[in-house]
């Protein structure tokens, strides 16, 4: 991992002064950019794949790829924007290599969570976190994309429908149409409670992609 000193003198820039030290050799604050955006990555994920081992894997490989074309990062959008994209990008391809990984097999997904005995499986297995996760694993695919990357990830109608090829209208409809077919209004509690991602699978994440690269971390 960074040392505390890297961490402390760098956990405050912004994503393109990253991005811009990184590719001038400080190749060790990839690892920062990583955990700045996995948790928005995992619940982004989550709701194309439905699967915490096929999400982390999509992960891992959109990072790779983020890192071998950062130079193509042209900063005419948001990084965070760009990294998406990618991450859509392969998550839609893992979805096209197997249909199985979308079969929002929620239930099997909790029990085999709860076999692991970490502080992930106990919030996964609360009831709230329970019945929220499941109220929105119901929505269509398209609807839930837009709402989590409109209600849980901030974005902006532009932005959602760029990332999904949406006109602007279309956002707002799937968006209102996902928030009428939601039971109740789940707003104050997605954040805290839907498609948590523990600290101990973010560094699961990290180690792996620092280590295909190469990187000393």
């Amino acid at each position: 991992m960074m040392n505390q000193k890297a961490v402390s003198h760098s956990c405050d820039l912004p994503d393109t002064e990253l991005v811009t030290r990184i590719l001038a050799g400080e190749k060790q604050l990839f690892e920062l950019i990583m955990r700045r955006h996995n948790e928005r990555l995992f619940r982004i994920g989550m709701t194309i794949l439905a699967n915490n081992a096929a999400v982390e894997e999509a992960m891992q490989i959109a990072y790779i790829k983020a890192y071998e074309h950062l130079q193509q990062f042209a900063q005419r959008s948001a990084f965070s924007t760009w990294l998406i994209r990618i991450l859509l990008n392969e998550c839609m391809a893992m979805k096209n290599r197997d249909h199985k990984i979308v079969t929002n097999e929620v239930e099997k997904q909790l029990e085999n969570t709860s076999n692991m005995k970490t502080p992930a499986s106990i919030l996964l297995n609360k009831e709230l976190a329970n019945a929220l996760e499941d109220a929105l694993a119901q929505l269509p695919e398209g609807y839930r994309t837009v709402f989590v990357l409109r209600e849980l990830e901030d974005m902006s109608v532009k932005e959602t429908g760029e990332l999904l090829g949406l006109e602007e209208s279309n956002v707002k409809v799937r968006l209102n149409r996902a928030k009428t077919m939601l039971r109740q209004n789940l707003s104050g509690y997605l954040k805290e409670n839907i498609y948590a991602l523990h600290l101990s699978r973010c560094d699961y994440i990290v180690k792996n992609v620092m280590t295909a690269l190469n990187i000393p971390y």
